[in-house]
C-alpha cells in the first residue's frame, strides 16, 4: 500500500484507492467494498446522503440503531451541550447528574422489578457484562459451582469473547479459537417447514424449550449459572420466537435457579412496539442487555438492566468496599448520558413505541405482498423488523444478498441489511406508511428483479 499523503490546509476529502485503504472495515468484504464504496456524508431523519447528495432511504435504522430517525434536533442539542459543558467526568468514585438521571429513566421503563441500570459502551460489552454480573451474582449467594453459560444456536450477543462463546453464529466463532469454557448451546428455534411465511409469533417451537432441561439433565443444574436469548433473533435472519417459548424458559430457568438473561440490545426501545420486548412477551428476566436505540445511534452506549435481587446481593459488607470489580472508562460518559435522556424524551413525545404497535400489521400486509416472488423463500415479521430469504445462487451462497444490498444501494437509494441470503429490514420508527409502501411496491421488486 502506497501511505496516504496527508496535507497541511486541504478543505475536502476525497475518496480514492489510495485513501480508502487504511481502514480495515469489520464485517465487511474489504476488497470489494473499496472497488465500488458506498459512501454516507451525512444524514436526517428517513434518510442518508451520499457525497453527491443523493437520498438513500434508511431501511435498517443505520445498524438497528437509529430508532428515533437521523440528526434529531432535540438528541443533537443535547449531545451538543454536554460537549460543552462536560465532556468527560470518571464514573469510578465519582458521578455526574445525567447518568443518574438515566438510570432512573430506564428503571421506570423497564418491566417488573429491573431497576438497576450497568452501563457500557455498546452490545458487545453489554452481553459481557451481563454475563460476569451472573457468575459473580451466583458467587455471591454461596453457588460457586454454578459457572456454566447456555447460549443458543444462531444466537447473536457481540464479538467479545464472552459473547460469542455464547452465541451461535458460526462465522463469528471459527476463526478465534479459544472460547470461554464451560458453555453450551440451546438450539435455535426456526423450522421453514413449519413456520414459514409466519407473523408475528410462529404456532410451531414451543418444545424447543424444553430442550434446556435436557442440558440440565446434561450438566446439572448446580453447575449452570445462566442462560441468554434474544427475544427475538435479529442478526441471524429475524426469528420471532414460537408462542410460549419464552415463559417456558422462564419457567424451566427458576425451576432450577437459572438466571434468564435476555439480549435486547436490537429488541430494545420500540423496535416490537414496546420499550422492551420483555413487555411485548409478558416475561421479566433476571438482566436484560440493551444498546443500539438508547441513544439512537448518536453515542455509543449500552448497558445492563438488572432485577432488585441480584442488585441486592452484591450490597453487602463494608460500605467502603467495592461490591462489582467490573466497569469501563466510558461507562456512563456524560455525552451518551445526555444523548440517552434526550432520546428517552423523543420516544416519549413522539410516541415512537406505540407508533410501531399501530404499524405492524401495516407493516406486515405490505411484507407480505412479495410472497409468491420466485426469489422469495420465506418472509418473517414481527414488530418493525422483515426478514426476507431469498434464493442463494447455485453454488454461491450468500452472493445473491450481497449484489442485493449492493444495488439496493447504488442503483435504488436503498440501505438494508443482509445476513447471508436473507433481507433484514428494521427502518427508524418514524417510517411513514408512504415509505412502507414505498419499500415493499417500488424498492424492493426492482432490487429483485436486479438480482434476478
Amino acid at each position: 500500500m502506497n501511505k496516504p499523503q496527508s496535507h497541511a490546509g486541504a478543505t475536502k476529502w476525497e475518496p480514492s484507492p489510495n485513501n480508502l485503504e487504511p481502514f480495515w472495515m469489520g464485517f465487511t468484504p474489504n476488497r470489494a467494498f473499496k472497488q465500488r464504496p458506498r459512501m454516507i456524508a451525512r444524514a436526517k431523519d428517513m434518510h442518508y446522503y451520499d457525497m453527491g447528495g443523493r437520498a438513500v432511504l434508511d431501511g435498517s435504522a443505520g445498524l438497528w440503531c437509529c430508532n428515533a430517525g437521523h440528526c434529531r434536533g432535540p438528541i443533537v442539542e443535547a449531545i451538543q451541550k454536554s460537549a460543552a459543558e462536560l465532556d468527560f467526568s470518571p464514573t469510578f468514585q465519582y458521578g455526574h447528574p445525567k447518568v443518574f438521571e438515566l438510570a432512573s429513566r430506564l428503571a421506570t421503563m423497564a418491566p417488573g422489578d429491573l431497576n438497576y441500570a450497568f452501563f457500557c459502551n455498546s452490545g458487545s460489552e453489554a452481553a459481557d457484562s451481563a454475563l460476569k454480573i451472573a457468575l459473580a451474582y451466583q458467587r455471591s449467594i454461596g453457588q460457586a459451582s454454578r459457572t456454566r453459560l447456555i447460549g443458543r444456536e444462531r444466537g447473536y450477543h457481540g464479538v467479545n469473547f464472552g459473547g460469542i462463546s455464547v452465541g451461535g453464529m458460526v462465522a463469528n466463532r471459527k476463526m478465534f479459537g479459544a472460547m470461554i469454557a464451560g458453555v453450551d448451546h440451546l438450539p435455535h428455534t426456526y423450522n421453514r417447514k413449519e413456520q414459514a411465511f409466519s407473523r408475528g409469533e410462529p404456532d410451531w417451537g414451543v418444545h424447543l424449550a424444553d430442550e434446556l432441561e435436557r442440558l440440565v439433565a446434561l450438566h446439572d443444574a448446580s453447575t449452570i449459572a445462566a442462560v441468554i436469548v434474544e427475544p427475538m433473533a435479529g442478526s441471524t435472519g429475524v426469528l420471532a420466537p414460537p408462542k410460549g417459548y419464552l415463559k417456558r424458559l422462564r419457567e424451566i430457568c427458576d425451576k432450577h435457579g437459572i438466571l434468564l438473561i435476555f439480549d435486547e440490545v436490537i429488541t430494545g426501545f420500540g423496535r416490537l412496539g414496546h420499550a422492551f420486548a420483555a413487555e411485548r412477551f409478558g416475561v421479566i428476566p433476571d438482566l436484560l442487555t440493551f444498546a443500539k436505540g438508547v441513544t439512537s445511534g448518536t453515542v455509543p452506549m449500552g448497558g445492563v438492566m438488572c432485577r432488585q435481587k441480584i442488585y441486592d446481593a452484591f450490597m453487602t459488607g463494608p460500605d467502603h468496599v467495592i461490591e462489582l470489580f467490573h466497569g469501563y472508562t466510558y461507562t456512563g460518559h456524560p455525552i451518551a448520558a445526555a444523548a440517552g435522556v434526550a432520546t428517552m424524551d423523543v420516544y416519549r413525545d413522539e410516541k415512537l413505541f406505540e407508533r410501531a404497535r399501530k404499524l405492524e400489521n401495516v407493516w406486515a400486509d405490505a411484507a407480505f405482498t412479495l410472497k409468491g416472488h420466485p426469489l422469495v423463500e420465506d418472509i418473517r415479521t414481527i414488530g418493525l423488523v422483515a426478514g426476507i430469504d431469498l434464493k442463494p445462487i447455485e453454488g454461491k451462497p450468500a452472493l445473491r444478498g450481497y449484489k442485493a444490498m449492493e444495488n439496493a444501494f447504488h442503483d435504488h437509494g436503498f440501505m438494508l441489511r443482509i445476513a447471508a441470503d436473507t433481507i433484514e429490514l428494521s427502518p427508524p420508527l418514524i417510517v411513514s406508511e408512504n415509505q412502507i409502501d414505498e419499500i415493499f411496491s417500488d424498492k424492493l421488486p426492482k432490487i429483485l428483479a436486479s438480482v434476478a
